[in-house]
């Protein structure tokens, strides 16, 4: 993949852009062994590979700059700003959506945040866009609610220029921290989540509710879960660390039973929806943590699936799923490091399959899936 920005020295977040795919790909299996070594594995599966750009379906921008010329996309270590709406890791969808929103933000008001002078309103723009049908959510990440009645009445302009726009919602961050979002979430359409669909799966994406980044990677990974679930012979299954529900979802049938747990409410608003929609109603979700879920549950389930974040699910969560001993567990990894630590404190199973998922190309990054069955 070009990238003029790498090439001029300007981003460096593609640490891997100069390298062919395919030997990204080899790298990334030979770390995969490294961190597996010592653990059997039965059937190494071949990985999974997307398109080399366009690939993420979401941006997060730090706004930068002036009003009358803000500038989206990072900030360097030493605090000077770059703009990346050029990007090539964005879907050419976005760029009309990037260039409408700079003269916006002068219209509407909303001065860039600076982080040195710990001055003004705008601190980050979240734009998803779905799949299904390219309507977009765009999310003002703004430092308090002084802006809130200017940016509501310059909006129906924005929205006119830019239909696809479905979702849109400020977020109010006050901390004078690098954290993305704050706990308050302001609507300023009626519409509230985003419909998106992965493999006939309806899925709903909404503010603070993770969704994965690569959706054609991600679709395969979820498709891929159902179809190693499929052969075995379960009935019963919990999804932990569920998210929006998109394992579940893809593994459940109108004979399983399967309760989601996940700690975000939104998340588990959206996969209550998915499953409404689905006509499944032997699927519950509840906005639980998960590992304290598990520990206090004594109704056993066959299968246990894992999709933890990148700390891994942990020695608490792997003590008692060696002592409940599910006959199978899948754990999708984020870090396949903290995988295979906590595989390591899973005595009483054997890794049955593994199967890598790039869903970071040009990095040293990857998403694994593994089928671990009770011995």
């Amino acid at each position: 993949m070009q990238c003029a920005l790498f090439d001029a020295g300007r981003c460096r977040s593609c640490q891997w852009i100069e390298q062919p795919v395919s030997q990204q790909l080899t790298a990334k299996m030979e770390d995969l062994h490294t961190l597996l070594d010592g653990l059997p594995v039965a059937q190494w599966c071949s990985p999974v590979s997307g398109p080399e750009q366009g690939v993420r379906n979401k941006a997060k921008m730090v706004v930068s700059g002036s009003v009358e010329k803000p500038l989206l996309g990072m900030l360097h270590r030493d605090g000077s700003p770059e703009d990346l709406t050029d990007c090539p890791l964005y879907p050419h969808t976005f760029a009309p959506v990037f260039a409408a929103l700079k003269p916006f933000i002068a219209r509407a008001g909303l001065t860039p945040y600076n982080v040195a002078r710990k001055r003004g309103e705008l601190k980050y723009l979240l734009l998803t866009e779905s799949q299904q049908d390219g309507g977009m959510m765009l999310r003002f990440v703004l430092r308090s609610e002084a802006k809130l009645t200017q940016l509501r009445a310059a909006l129906p302009a924005l929205q006119a220029q830019l239909p696809q726009l479905k979702v849109i919602s400020a977020n109010i961050q006050p901390v004078h921290m690098a954290i993305m979002e704050g706990e308050t979430e302001i609507f300023l359409t009626e519409q509230q989540a985003l419909a998106e669909n992965f493999n006939g799966v309806p899925l709903w994406i909404r503010p603070q509710s993770f969704f994965q980044t690569n959706p054609t990677v991600a679709s395969a990974l979820y498709a891929t879960a159902r179809d190693w679930v499929r052969t075995l012979p379960v009935n019963h299954m919990w999804d932990l660390f569920c998210g929006v529900g998109g394992f579940g979802l893809h593994c459940a049938t109108p004979e399983m039973r399967l309760t989601g747990i996940e700690i975000a409410p939104e998340a588990i608003a959206c996969a209550t929806q998915s499953a409404q929609a689905l006509g499944l109603d032997n699927l519950r979700f509840q906005a639980l943590d998960s590992t304290q879920f598990a520990t206090a549950s004594h109704d056993i389930p066959e299968l246990v699936l894992v999709n933890p974040p990148r700390r891994g699910i942990g020695a608490a969560l792997c003590d008692y799923l060696s002592r409940m001993a599910p006959p199978y567990i899948i754990y999708s990894s984020c870090n396949a490091s903290t995988m295979a630590k906590d595989i390591r404190m899973l005595p009483g199973y054997r890794v049955e399959r593994v199967q890598l998922f790039d869903m970071f190309p040009h990095t040293a990054h990857y998403e694994v899936l593994t089928l671990l069955v009770k011995q």
